[in-house]
């Protein structure tokens, strides 16, 4: 037997194998699918002025892009700073301009961007609204919905996944693939070919000591003679980054120029960081964060000179973060002056911009991007008694960016743009205080992406950061529960109910034993259990510990709180027809009311019990009132989620029930026509969703209107 349940949750037992087609818990969920602005342009701020030595792997690369040509791979590797990215870009800009390939440029670095730039590929080959909303919400695989409109693209492309350092990320969703259609161009430290079956590897190594030169030669070709390039170049281990940073600093010296002779000068006196810090690896004199460190130190010393010790603080706070798009809004704000005044804040960063020591990236909002190894060896250098005041400023940035109290809402790029410097951060901080107080930041930014609907990223940010923050702050810390928590509201969002009940059991029972059964973070973790129970067919149960967790709630946080009135509204879903006219003496079915005296008529949670309300108002055979409800839900709804979200979808679902109750029935088989085509569309033809939809459709079109049971 398999059981189904759909449209308002209902579940039903079964002795074999149990479908659940959906369950939505109103007043979580959010708006429409996004990504960056663009994956036309590569995100790579300056571009390199002329490329050295690249010719071979770049006639190799062009080969590719030739007429008839498609379905390579290629993997560039080497290590950090070796201009891996400066060859794909370059090779990006010449298939695009002179082979009229559409070009795409997708970060790769963690989990969330590479997903969110792949899902805009696929909007950019065509791809519905409904479709890419069904695979942000994990509803669908997303690595087979983007393939599949890159096979079908009217037009060859070159696709370039940058930063892609942690292959598992890429393996694990399948995302590496090839077409017929297009070149797949992959940079990245990891060489092991293991990693990237079926492609082709091309090492990107150190440059020759003649283009070595020549690189400097070309950013500051005032400054002294090739030989005395060719010296510094050496000094350098001719590494491309290393040597931007240094033909930066040349050119720009303005008041007191200094001519290459002066600078190989004050290499050799050790004029240089120590990288060898509390904690950091030693290393070589070939590590790039050595090379690297010898120029930015005497960068960062010239400012010094001239009165501007802002620019070393301002990059010290920037190493803090990841080598990732960085929002320059996170910058501006009050708390930056815990580390440098705010006043000062443009000027250093102007400085660092023109010493190239950071880059200016548009990623659908204005964000600066540093190098990795440039904010290792940065942080590896950074003074140990500098550490903490600058920790406790990042934490104090990160806070004043996420939302304080995360709603349903439009799709907000920063939060996507915060995740990886939410986990880079947590990796720096040793002090379990300070820690702790960054880790509540990136609960509470899993809980913003949670209501926009990307619950994988929400799942993924919880995940990794409460597996950061464990060893240190140890399994029952309560923030770490916290996060655990929402990791496992995530996994249900998910569909995957085994592993959420798990969790939420675990966490729960913890939690209740450490701080108390009406704790709020308790309470918390028992209306996400109640979910996962009330969709597993322990109904009794969700019932029990739903009831539990209302009274907690009001005696914790009072009878008018959004979380209190919430969890009352769960239960006009789980309570029978007859059981709901007698909860409260009747009051439950005037909830939608005190919502909205308490909290607005458009607050989430007024809208979640309206629609709530307006199924067990169907379950009670008062048609008209319910379907009043439901129009004004289904309308409000789709103003603002969009029509295809599946909110949405469910309130139009009820919408055509009432309808054909009311004997319109043909109004029913229209609106349930317009559902199952977008869930079909969205999730496939097969998904549980789309075939409880059509099922109901299919009893409207036989004559049978799909009463409720008495």
């Amino acid at each position: 037997m398999d059981g189904h349940a759909e449209d308002r949750g209902r579940v039903y037992q079964s002795s074999g194998d149990q479908h659940i087609s959906e369950h939505h818990h109103y007043g979580e969920e959010a708006a429409a699918p996004g990504g960056p602005d663009s994956v036309r342009r590569p995100a790579i701020g300056r571009p390199p002025a002329v490329l050295r030595d690249r010719a071979e792997v770049l006639r190799r690369l062009q080969a590719s892009a030739g007429a008839g040509h498609g379905g390579e791979a290629y993997v560039l590797y080497g290590m950090g700073g070796c201009g891996k990215t400066a060859v794909a870009y370059t090779f990006f800009q010449w298939a695009t301009g002179e082979r009229g390939r559409v070009g795409l440029w997708v970060s790769a670095s963690d989990r969330a961007s590479l997903r969110a730039g792949m899902l805009a590929v696929a909007a950019d080959r065509g791809a519905g609204d409904g479709e890419l909303l069904a695979a942000r919400n994990g509803l669908r695989p997303a690595a087979d919905l983007v393939w599949q409109y890159l096979d079908r693209s009217a037009e060859p492309w070159v696709l370039v996944l940058d930063n892609a350092d942690q292959p598992e990320i890429l393996r694990d969703g399948s995302w590496l693939r090839t077409s017929p259609r297009g070149t797949v161009v992959v940079t990245t430290r990891r060489s092991g070919a293991h990693w990237w079956p079926g492609a082709e590897l091309q090492y990107i190594g150190v440059l020759p000591r003649e283009d070595a030169a020549q690189v400097l030669r070309d950013l500051a070709p005032h400054s002294g003679t090739h030989e005395e390039a060719a010296r510094i170049a050496e000094r350098l281990g001719r590494l491309p980054l290393a040597l931007t940073l240094a033909g930066g600093f040349l050119s720009r010296q303005v008041l007191d120029p200094w001519t290459m002779e002066t600078y190989a000068r004050h290499l050799d006196e050790g004029q240089r960081v120590d990288l060898i810090d509390q904690g950091a690896d030693a290393l070589s004199e070939e590590d790039p964060r050595r090379l690297v460190g010898l120029t930015w130190q005497l960068t960062l010393d010239a400012f010094e000179a001239r009165g501007l010790p802002e620019a070393a603080a301002l990059l010290r706070l920037l190493a803090r973060f990841a080598p990732e798009p960085l929002p320059l809004s996170l910058l501006n704000h009050a708390e930056i002056s815990g580390s440098l005044p705010r006043a000062r804040c443009e000027t250093a960063l102007r400085a660092l911009l023109d010493q190239s020591l950071t880059e200016l990236v548009d990623v659908g909002a204005r964000c600066v991007q540093s190098h990795g190894i440039l904010l290792d060896s940065v942080a590896a250098a950074t003074p140990a008694e500098n550490v903490p005041l600058l920790n406790t400023t990042a934490v104090r940035l990160f806070d004043a960016a996420v939302p304080r109290l995360p709603d349903a809402g439009p799709y907000d790029p920063l939060l996507r743009l915060l995740v990886p410097h939410a986990l880079a951060l947590l990796r720096r901080i040793d002090d379990p205080s300070t820690l702790a107080e960054a880790l509540a930041v990136a609960t509470r930014l899993s809980v913003a992406l949670h209501r926009t609907g990307d619950y994988l990223s929400a799942w993924e940010t919880a995940r990794a950061a409460a597996d950061l923050c464990e060893r240190r702050l140890g399994a029952e810390h309560r923030i770490v529960l916290a996060a655990r928590s929402r990791a496992g509201r995530a996994l249900f969002r998910l569909g995957r109910y085994t592993g959420a009940e798990l969790l939420l059991e675990r966490v729960r029972a913890a939690q209740e034993r450490l701080f108390g059964a009406d704790d709020p973070d308790t309470l918390d973790s028992g209306h996400g259990l109640q979910l996962v129970l009330g969709n597993v067919g322990r109904r009794d149960d969700a019932l029990a510990l739903l009831r539990s967790t209302i009274a907690g709630r009001r005696t914790a946080l009072g009878p008018a709180h959004p979380l209190t009135l919430r969890s009352r509204s769960s239960l006009l879903v789980l309570l029978s027809a007859d059981r709901v006219v007698r909860e409260e003496d009747g009051a439950l079915l005037h909830l939608p009311s005190e919502c909205a005296r308490a909290l607005g008529p458009d607050h989430t949670v007024t809208l979640g019990a309206r629609h709530n309300r307006a199924w067990a108002l169907y379950l009670l055979g008062r048609f008209d009132d319910a379907d009043r409800e439901t129009r004004l839900v289904t309308e409000a709804y789709r103003r603002r989620f969009g029509p295809d979200y599946p909110i949405a979808l469910s309130a139009q679902q009820l919408l055509a029930r009432t309808r054909a109750a009311l004997g319109h029935v043909d109004a029913g088989i229209e609106l349930m026509t317009d559902v199952v085509s977008r869930r079909e569309r969205g999730l496939g033809p097969d998904h549980p969703f789309t075939i409880a939809s059509r099922q109901l459709l299919n009893t409207f079109t036989s004559g049978r209107p799909g009463l409720p049971e008495a």
